[in-house]
């Protein structure tokens, strides 16, 4: 397979390995490569399990936030997980998407307020269903044990942004900081100015992505100040959808070939989200062109393709599975090396 030329060097240059375990590059240090140098690999499309990937074909059939889920994604081939962190009442970091446990465990009540002890009680369920499954409330730690070497995190904060820093943390000591990543919504040079102090507090070895949605940010130079002045590898976009409209004709101003000639000079990703968001039109987040078009309807070159066509090289959905395949079909994947 292909490898970046500064990989290669830094194989060639390393000093002797010290056993047989020194010399091999993990998973994830390939996704890296990958993902820091987004010119290079243009050609193939990184896939992020949303909610660590609990759909198939528009069922849901795993619990969200789930180890299961998390196995099984790494398994398809994803390149990351997207998550949800909380904390219990102690402060222990878990996953869990909603204030309430409601929804997704045989538990009632506030997660915030909940000990550990009880919340390694409640069942995840897979809703829809409502079965419960053998598993209980997983902590972040727990996560990272499954994760580390195999696949990148992608935290979605559900806490103010001072819990990062523990998250953070928590990776150091695993000695996995490398393989997370974190994330905010800017849209003026404020917000630009609070994320670089965010990431200075929370240390240069952990990755930031800036979320930059078209209800804020109209015009590529925003975009290039954004993504350079936090060092970002790649920006999560969102194309709204308004509910009741056509499908976008032409992927909104972050998708423009202003944007893409930005992404190309900074040498970042564009990164489009076409998981669908509870009780609205499908693909709130991608112009219309959501996961929904692809399932539903089988119009997969008209929501993922869309993108594609227009430089998204990283796409954040439900249905991990059925992206991966047909990337694969396509010609947008290239495999990496397992054989390490």
């Amino acid at each position: 397979m292909r490898w970046p030329l500064l990989l290669l060097l830094s194989l060639l240059l390393a000093p002797p390995a010290a056993g047989p375990q020194a010399a091999e590059v993990s998973r994830t240090a390939q996704i890296l490569f990958r993902l820091k140098d987004a010119n290079q690999w243009r050609a193939h499309v990184m896939v992020v399990a949303h909610r660590t990937g609990w759909k198939e074909n528009g069922r849901i059939v795993r619990p969200e936030n789930s180890l299961e889920a998390i196995r099984n994604a790494i398994a398809l081939g994803a390149e990351m997980i997207e998550l949800d962190v909380r904390q219990s009442a102690e402060g222990t970091l878990v996953l869990m998407h909603d204030d309430f446990l409601d929804r997704t465990t045989t538990c009632r009540g506030e997660t915030a307020t909940t000990p550990l002890a009880v919340l390694k009680t409640c069942h995840l369920v897979i809703e829809g269903t409502g079965r419960a499954t053998g598993e209980t409330v997983p902590t972040l730690e727990e996560v990272f044990a499954v994760t580390k070497g195999q696949i990148l995190v992608n935290i979605d904060n559900k806490l103010t942004p001072d819990i990062l820093p523990r998250v953070a943390a928590l990776a150091r000591a695993k000695g996995m900081a490398q393989e997370i990543l974190i994330k905010e919504n800017l849209w003026n040079e404020t917000r630009i100015s609070e994320a670089k102090s965010l990431i200075a507090t929370v240390g240069p070895d952990v990755t930031f992505l800036p979320i930059l949605a078209d209800d804020a940010v109209h015009e590529a130079g925003f975009m290039a100040r954004a993504t350079a002045a936090t060092g970002a590898p790649a920006a999560e976009l969102v194309h709204w959808h308004v509910d009741g409209t056509p499908l976008t004709a032409d992927g909104g101003p972050l998708f423009s070939a202003k944007a893409r000639a930005a992404a190309i000079r900074g040498n970042w990703h564009l990164w489009a989200n076409t998981y669908p968001i509870v009780n609205r039109a499908p693909g709130p987040q991608a112009g219309g062109r959501g996961d929904e078009l692809a399932i539903r309807e089988g119009r997969f070159a008209e929501s993922w393709g869309f993108w594609i066509d227009r430089g998204a090289t990283i796409l954040q959905t439900d249905e991990p599975k059925a992206l991966i395949a047909w990337l694969e079909q396509n010609g947008y994947r290239i495999p990496y090396d397992l054989t390490n």
